[in-house]
């Protein structure tokens, strides 16, 4: 059996064996609405799920494989109305524009805009840990989807 030079993990991964190190520079928040922090928080967990997923090594600089892009949407709007034309549910949607490189497979770059969304119900705001959930949520499946086009090639 040939294993063609390519490592597997359990995460469904496939990472090319000269691929030891990955970088992700900073996500800059450039959509229309402007929430402190998330910039910070959307690069922490796409760096926090490449270390938890991948046996591969966080480096400031020269990566073998490379994350950046920046947050170009941010939108909270109402889905469904009451009879009263009020928001019965709101939904917040972020989106993330995200480019790829990997040394050791050009082919395998790209650059995608991912998205996700959290509904909540239109009588309540979207501040405190309601905001902080919302958010987790919807990072949590924006990196997973980032990690699955980059590595998993789904």
């Amino acid at each position: 059996m040939c294993s063609c030079n390519v490592k597997y993990s359990l995460t469904g991964a496939s990472i090319s064996a000269e691929t030891k190190t990955f970088q992700v520079n900073y996500f800059q928040n450039n959509s229309t609405l402007i929430e402190p922090g998330i910039d910070r928080d959307f690069t922490n967990k796409l760096i926090d799920l490449l270390i938890n997923q991948t046996s591969l090594d966080l480096v400031k600089s020269n990566g073998d494989l490379l994350y950046e892009g920046e947050i170009v949407e941010y939108r909270i709007a109402p889905t469904t109305a009451t009879a009263n034309n009020t928001a019965a549910q709101n939904r917040l949607t972020v989106g993330v524009n995200v480019r790829f490189y990997d040394k050791n497979d050009p082919d395998a770059e790209f650059e995608k805009r991912f998205s996700f969304y959290y509904d909540y119900p239109g009588s309540s705001q979207l501040i405190g840990s309601q905001k902080d959930t919302a958010i987790d949520e919807i990072f949590e499946r924006i990196t997973q989807d980032v990690f699955n086009a980059s590595l998993a090639k789904w």
